[in-house]
This record gives C-alpha cells, structure tokens and sequence, in this order.
C-alpha cells in the first residue's frame, strides 16, 4: 500500500529577506554590466550628489541611480526628456523588494556627451549676460606687461614670445606656467588667472595653447575657467587651439585670436610701424605749428599796417578837436542864455513904481 505525501511536510517557505537575497543574487550575476537606452525622467539630484532617475521607453521604464563619484565622469548635464545610453549592472535594493540600475557611464544618444556640454555651459552663459559685446573691453594700445597662461614646454608660447619680441622688445611678459589638458588642468588655469589679478601694472592677458582634438581642449570648456576669464580685472584674449576651434573661452574673452601666435600679434603692435606712425604724426604736427605761426605772423603784419599803430598820435589829435569844438559850442550855448535873460521884462517887486512927488 502506497504512503500519502503530505504537501504541508515538503512545503518550501522563505522568509521575505531570504527570497529577495536569492532574487537578488541571480538578478546581479545574470545582468552584472548591461547597456540601455532610454528617455530621463523623474530626475532627482539631492544635495547628497547622487542621481536618482528613470530610464523610460513607450512599454516600461526603469529605476536608475548615478553615484557621485560616477557623475563627476558625466560631461554633460542629465536632465528630463534627454535620451541617453548608460552602461552599468542590475541591483536588488532589498530595503524596497525594487531592482535598479546602477549607471556606470552615460552618454547622449545622437550627439556626443563633450558637445552636449559645451551646448549647455554655452545656453547657460549667454544667458547671464557673459557673451554680451557690451561688457568687452579694449586692448591697451601700449602695453607694457603681458600676462601669458599656458603650458611652459608648449610650441605655443616659444612662437608667442617669439613675436612679441621681435615685434617689439623691452616688454615685460609673465608667464604663468600651467597644464593645459587633462585632469586638474581647469584648476590650474583658474589659479594663474588669480595670481596674476595680483600684479599692480598688468595691462593684458592671453589665455590659451596649440591646437588638438575635443579632450584636448577641454580645459577652456570648462565652467570656472570661464568665469575666472569674465573677472579678469584686465582685458583677456583667448587663443585656444587653431581658426577653426572655438571654445566657451574664446566667447567669453574680451577678444578671440585665432592662434597662439595670432594673439601675439593682437596684443603688441610692430615697432616700425609704431616708428613710423611717430614720425608721420611729428610732421604732420611741425606743419600744422608752421602753418599756425605764418599765419599769425602775416595777422601780425597786417595790424602792424594800420594807421593806430603807425600814427598812434592820430587819434588823439581827432578828440582834442572834438573837446574844442565842444568847449566852443558850450560857450556859445552859455552866452545865448545870458543875453535871453538879460532881454526879458522886470515884473513884481522888480518892476520900477511910479515917480514919488513931494506933498
């Protein structure tokens, strides 16, 4: 006779953390580092420097986390509605009974990360009024100390001292010695910038290296390097790289050179010419002083024909004339009063009375 199972007997009961550990487990080792795309949403980023954030299609969405210390490798700046790859593996948060993705790297999907970054900084900066012409400054016509960030073994800086003194010598030029790419590179420059606010007579700075790829030039693409360069207490030129490479530096800067070398250029005009336009401005000033005295000098001779400068006397002799002649009429007009009043009629007590006769 065959025995009864009893189904409760051979019953296998897990307790809720025991199946979520399983769970967990085999969920982590199947999908230990897998790629997605997806659209952001729901982002969440607490002051803790974490990322909280789903990852969405049209049929289901998943739960992504972005560390800290993973974000700062994050060129660009998640937001909602961006659509992204990420890269990184499955985990169960037991805490919840929820699995998430914990990101590794993250991309923009279509455009590349470095130049969704740059579009944003760009979008942002303008925006706050740091790409205005209104706020640019001139260069000094003259300067007589240059402020030059860049690196101290680049070929940018032989050519740029090169020319600056050859095109005029007797310059003082301070260089500020800093890496130009790579990690801490933003941070270096942000200091040179500082350190040469210090100097009493800087007149100029110029702010750049040779050229290269996106990576290489990251550095000027960076937010505080931008805004060290707007509160430069002097005016700035970046020459970041060749013609064709522009960066958040290059609009930020009071002037854009398309090279190094170029900026050389901008900033330190030609002795000759200086020579020259000295020379052209020294006669064009005795002529204009010639000019200036022949011409008082034929005033002078004019005047000097006129007859109150050659018979001062002249004058004089019309207004004693004009005193006799006044003096006579004065004598004329007195004496016609005094005979009017001698003609006139005595009356009253004036007059003379009748003849007194004796009685």
């Amino acid at each position: 006779m065959r025995a009864e199972v009893n189904p409760v007997a051979e019953r296998a009961v897990f307790t809720v953390s025991e199946l979520t550990a399983r769970i967990k487990g085999q969920v982590e080792d199947a999908f230990p580092a897998v790629w997605v795309e997806g659209e952001i949403s729901n982002l969440r980023a607490p002051s803790s420097g974490h990322a909280y954030f789903t990852l969405k299609d049209d049929l289901a969405q998943l739960r992504c986390v972005l560390f800290r210390g993973r974000g700062r490798r994050v060129r660009f700046a998640p937001e909602d509605g961006l659509q992204v790859l990420v890269f990184g593996g499955l985990d169960v948060y037991a805490a919840r009974g929820e699995y998430q993705l914990v990101v590794e790297l993250m991309e923009p999907k279509g455009l590349g990360a470095l130049q969704l970054a740059f579009e944003q900084l760009k979008q942002k900066l303008e925006a706050e009024g740091l790409f205005d012409q209104a706020r640019k400054r001139p260069l000094p016509h003259f300067p007589r100390t240059i402020g030059i960030v860049t690196s101290p073994t680049g070929a940018a800086l032989r050519d740029m001292l090169h020319i600056i003194g050859r095109r005029f010598g007797d310059l003082c030029v301070l260089v500020a010695p800093v890496r130009v790419q790579g990690e801490g590179a933003a941070v270096e420059i942000v200091q040179a910038l500082r350190d040469l606010d210090a100097v009493a007579d800087l007149d100029v700075v110029i702010v750049g290296r040779g050229g290269g790829s996106i990576e290489d030039l990251w550095a000027f693409n960076d937010e505080r390097v931008a805004r060290a360069i707007a509160a430069c207490p002097v005016p700035v030129i970046s020459a970041v790289g060749h013609e064709t490479d522009f960066t958040i530096a290059d609009f930020v800067a009071d002037l854009r050179a398309p090279t190094p070398s170029g900026a050389a250029e901008l900033v330190v005009r030609e002795k000759l010419h200086v020579i020259r336009d000295l020379v052209d401005f020294y006669a064009r000033l005795t002529q204009a002083i010639h000019s200036q005295v022949e011409q008082a000098r034929e005033r002078s001779r004019f005047l000097a024909r006129r007859r109150v400068l050659t018979e001062p006397s002249r004058p004089l002799r019309d207004w004693h004339r004009r005193v006799d002649d006044l003096g006579a009429r004065l004598r004329a007009a007195a004496l016609r009063v005094e005979v009017s009043h001698r003609d006139l009629p005595l009356t009253g007590a004036l007059a003379p009375g009748p003849p007194v006769t004796a009685s």
